[in-house]
């Protein structure tokens, strides 16, 4: 009886596990359509430029994250038109999180090169996709 009890459990413990990472991976896929729609809508001459990661170790992506969502609060957008549309994409972005912070990195957001919001949003989107993989 005992082993029935145990199988059960870990049944369902593999079910579990098994149906939570389709949700991430959508929720994935949603912010990359989010990143998408954002590059339209801003703007991307006379801006500041932005520290962008790019390749980062697999060790250092919650730093990566970190370093892409503090660039958010950056962004403007392209025209008075678009604004509405890029200050709902913005929110949608800055809830984005990753909860596992991994191991400690010795490169900063200052240690990465200064890119364009839109260079910037298109290296936001790589990263997501190598998340996704």
């Amino acid at each position: 009886m005992e082993r029935m009890i145990i199988f059960c459990m870990l049944f369902f413990c593999s079910g579990t596990a098994l149906t939570a990472a389709p949700h991430k991976i959508a929720k994935y896929k949603q912010l990359l359509k989010t990143i998408t729609r954002l590059e339209t809508t801003v703007k991307d001459k006379d801006v500041e430029l932005l520290h962008t990661p790019e390749n980062p170790v697999d060790g250092c992506l919650f730093t990566a994250v970190t370093c892409f969502h503090n660039g958010t609060l950056k962004l403007q957008p392209e025209n008075s038109q678009v604004n509405s549309t890029f200050t709902h994409t913005i929110k949608v972005l800055r809830r984005f999180t990753i909860s596992d912070p991994g191991k400690h990195c010795e490169s900063s957001c200052e240690s990465y090169e200064k890119k364009t919001p839109k260079e910037f949003l298109k290296s936001f989107a790589k990263l997501i996709k190598q998340v996704i993989r």
